[in-house]
């Protein structure tokens, strides 16, 4: 599946901090009606076996929605289960061999700070660059914030699509319009929402008014 910037709108990254009478599935489900564009799933406590079924089973929901499917750092769990995409940080496997292990029709996406990692990235072989944290975040409490200096010189400096993230919702999604990103990639804003299908729509839409600045 090629990367196309309209995937980058609305891109939803699970965390199961929020699974309470609802199951991570229907949470994406309800996620995925409401207009997210793209899925990650990310886990970081579960046994392979078990991410494997839910990745099986989270992707096939996504393929009805035709959106796409992202692993987030398992590469291995991304290929066996047939994922459009795999996304890596810094602190992963290198992008160079990531593209290596699973091909050339698999979208790759990498977690970047600086420019020169961004274009590292970009030169071996990511399809997609997520930026952040761009507002504070509990979701990663070792996240810098990055400055919007440095996240329009990333969007500047690489011509693949960029997703931020990091601390975003409702309330300051505007504030990184002009700055280049195409999407926002959302955890808490979404997941922790009493209804995540009518926050979705929201988010959608204030997504879209901020790219088109």
């Amino acid at each position: 599946m090629k990367c196309d910037e309209k995937y980058m709108l609305l891109y939803a990254v699970t965390d199961r901090t929020w699974v309470g009478e609802k199951t991570l599935y229907q949470q994406v489900e309800e996620a995925l009606r409401g207009g997210v564009t793209c899925v990650q799933l990310r886990e970081k406590d579960m046994s392979d076996g078990e991410f494997l079924q839910e990745a099986k089973e989270i992707h096939a929901l996504c393929q009805q929605y035709g959106v796409p499917f992202i692993v987030n750092d398992n590469v291995e769990i991304a290929v066996a289960c047939g994922a459009e995409g795999i996304h890596v940080g810094q602190e992963d496997m290198a992008a160079g061999d990531v593209r290596r292990r699973v091909g050339d029709g698999v979208i790759l996406g990498v977690s970047v700070h600086t420019v020169e990692q961004a274009q590292d990235a970009v030169c071996n072989g990511a399809d997609y660059l997520g930026l952040g944290a761009v507002f504070p975040t509990s979701t990663k409490t070792d996240a810098d914030q990055m400055p919007n200096e440095t996240l329009r010189a990333i969007c500047d400096a690489v011509d693949v699509p960029v997703v931020a993230i990091g601390g975003i919702n409702s309330g300051n999604i505007g504030k990184l319009a002009g700055c280049g990103v195409d999407g926002v990639a959302l955890v808490s804003a979404i997941f922790s929402a009493d209804n995540i299908e009518s926050t979705c729509q929201e988010l959608r839409k204030l997504a879209a008014e901020m790219v088109s600045v």
